[in-house]
């Protein structure tokens, strides 16, 4: 059954910034007790290559074996890579739409969408049948990173929409990390322009882990599944 939250019901008090950025409403199947615990957006171009695709999924398997919920968008390629590791690892993953929870896209992810939407947590701003359309999925990065207490970038291209979730980390003061193979890739302006603004390159999972903030006792002994 398709429920609904304000960001504040669903994740805690927003400070000012993160309110001005929230959409109203957020629309959810699965389990919102995964907005409890640490999240982390893993995200990346829909045609990465597949040494971006490896690095993606050991990313997740890393993040799983800390209790960290990875959070990403159903999209082909980074994001797919890294949400299928995370369940195959038997971690749990947070999907984020551009579209209505009633809507597949891409029909690729058919049958990942709808195991995150059973097993997992699957998130909307979106109507329910709300096709998807090139205006939303900057919104879509957007929610994700308000959701995620931190973002990691595997793989983007210059004008890639991943971009857009890279700004929208550093507007809300969340940690951004890029990794190094990204950094080093030839031809890209973007990533220097980030680091910047005080993106991170990462080396090593334990500069994130550094970088999340501390749960209560209580969570930290939940988030052991």
């Amino acid at each position: 059954m398709i429920r609904q939250g304000t960001p504040e019901e669903l994740l805690g008090p927003l400070n000012a910034v993160e309110r001005r950025n929230a959409p109203k409403l957020l629309r959810y199947l699965g389990n919102p007790e995964l907005l409890r615990g640490w999240r982390v957006s893993v995200v990346g171009s829909r045609a990465a290559g597949e040494d971006a695709l490896r690095r993606a999924r050991r990313l997740a398997r890393e993040l799983v074996a800390e209790g960290v919920v990875v959070v990403s968008g159903l999209a082909e390629g980074v994001d797919t890579a890294a949400q299928a590791a995370t369940i195959e690892a038997a971690g749990r993953t947070i999907g984020v739409l551009g579209n209505g929870l009633t809507v597949h896209y891409p029909a690729a992810s058919r049958a990942l969408q709808d195991r995150v939407a059973a097993e997992h947590l699957l998130i909307s701003q979106f109507d329910d049948s709300e096709p998807p359309k090139p205006t939303n999925f900057p919104q879509r990065n957007r929610v994700m990173a308000l959701v995620s207490q931190a973002t990691v970038i595997v793989d983007a291209k210059e004008r890639s929409g991943t971009v857009s979730q890279a700004w929208e980390a550093i507007r809300l003061g969340r940690p951004l990390f890029l990794v190094r193979s990204l950094v080093d890739k030839p031809g890209l302006d973007w990533p220097a322009l980030v680091l910047e603004y005080g993106a991170e390159i990462l080396d090593h999972t334990e500069q994130i882990f550094e970088r999340l903030p501390p749960l209560p006792e209580p969570e930290l002994a939940e988030l052991a599944f």
